[in-house]
């Protein structure tokens, strides 16, 4: 095929982008729903909650695939807002090229924990956009309440996908959530790819990507900068992928907490696969946390895989004596077992002399923790390593030569 003059590709072009964006428009794909053809205002000046909600339900409505399309412009969304299903089609996307702002939680009614939410929709795909969650009032709020004891609104999460079945979360940012930027929960089948979250070192609570009583959840691609885990792991969960997630600042990418009294008679997180990861400047690298107390549950069939740690204050970690801010810690050990974990392939710098940090349960050790190809330095030497209450093996090259 001859090639087409720069001009005419460039018309083509353009005319292309055109019709993304035409309300309303038609394609042999489905139909498309324009969010501004509902009354949103893309210069933020009115609360775009109703005509989000007006064009997710006529998309939800449509016996074809369907498209919700928010168009370049920040759109003030002032309340908790949620896309419910089932939808007819099976098959309805939320695309974004826009920016969505919450209002402050200072200055929010609303006492709900969840700011986006689409709930009960199987087949659902979100790609673009950013979520600009202005958290900073509610940060401000807490660093307040530590110093004179007032009190703060409870915050949201940013998006969080509920109760679904085959959901591709595709290309979002997160920025500054009020709490954790992006949670999976009660799902199966749930791909993440090229999520951007972003967020100060010293915001509380702002988990990145929390997966929880889930299975089958995959996250690729991620770029991971806040002040709580990056990828934090909750009870229930079951078959996790996680490959290639830039981690700093953080908390790192943990299995956790467990143990803590969440509403289930057995926590178990079971076969989990952490593949390529760098952590830059992080508290922790790889780690799993646990309450003590008589919560029973176990973790088990875990892999961790090519990391790169770059000044990491605990680049493996496993914590069975989780107790934040030391306030009202459990007297009694951790009844969560840990087995049949492995580290291959982890190398770099740790910012603390103790590289690798293996702190198990006294009344349930751990056991089958494998070490194969370890690499860790502290300050170009090499780091130390710790073990009590654990049973488990190396394999090849470990440094710090382990206490296995």
């Amino acid at each position: 095929m001859a090639n087409k003059p720069p001009a005419l590709l460039s018309l083509l072009v353009h005319l292309h982008a055109a019709l993304l964006f035409l309300p309303d428009h038609h394609q042999a794909a489905g139909a498309m729903y324009n969010v501004v053809r509902y009354g949103a205002r893309p210069d933020g000046s009115a609360d775009a909650s109703g005509p989000f909600l007006r064009a997710w339900a006529d998309a939800c409505r449509s016996p074809r695939p369907a498209t919700v399309l928010v168009p370049p412009g920040r759109f003030l969304v002032a309340r908790a807002t949620t896309f419910s299903g089932p939808c007819r089609s099976g098959r309805v996307t939320f695309a974004s090229a826009g920016t969505l702002v919450a209002r402050p939680a200072a200055e929010s009614e609303s006492e709900s924990e969840r700011w986006i939410t689409f709930e009960s929709v199987d087949g659902l795909r979100v790609t673009g956009g950013t979520l600009d969650g202005r958290g900073r009032a509610l940060w401000n709020c807490k660093k307040k309440r530590g110093r004179s004891g007032h009190s703060c609104p409870a915050g949201a999460t940013s998006l969080t996908i509920s109760n679904s079945r085959g959901v591709e979360v595709d290309g979002v940012r997160s920025v500054d959530s009020e709490m954790f930027h992006v949670v999976v929960i009660q799902c199966e089948r749930v791909t993440l790819r090229g999520v951007t979250v972003q967020a100060p070192a010293d915001s509380p609570n702002t988990d990145g990507i929390h997966v929880h009583m889930s299975s089958h959840v995959a996250v690729f691609d991620a770029r991971v900068s806040t002040g709580d885990d990056c990828v934090s792991i909750g009870p229930g969960n079951s078959n996790l992928w996680i490959e290639r997630v830039a981690c700093g600042p953080g908390h790192g990418i943990s299995i956790g907490s467990l143990g803590k009294q969440q509403g289930m008679a057995m926590e178990v997180v079971q076969n989990v696969t952490v593949k390529t990861a760098w952590f830059t400047g992080t508290t922790n690298g790889l780690r799993i946390k646990t309450w003590g107390g008589s919560k029973r549950g176990v973790v088990r069939d875990v892999t961790f895989m090519d990391a790169t740690m770059a000044g990491v204050d605990n680049p493996i970690i496993i914590d069975q004596n989780y107790c934040p801010d030391d306030a009202s810690c459990p007297s009694s050990s951790s009844s969560i077992k840990i087995t049949d974990v492995r580290y291959v392939g982890i190398r770099g710098s740790s910012a603390t002399p103790v590289a690798v940090n293996l702190d198990c349960s006294r009344s349930s050790p751990c056991s089958g923790i494998s070490l194969q190809d370890v690499a860790l330095t502290y300050r170009n030497r090499v780091a130390k390593s710790y073990c009590r209450n654990v049973q488990g093996t190396h394999l090849g090259l470990v440094l710090p030569q382990g206490c296995l």
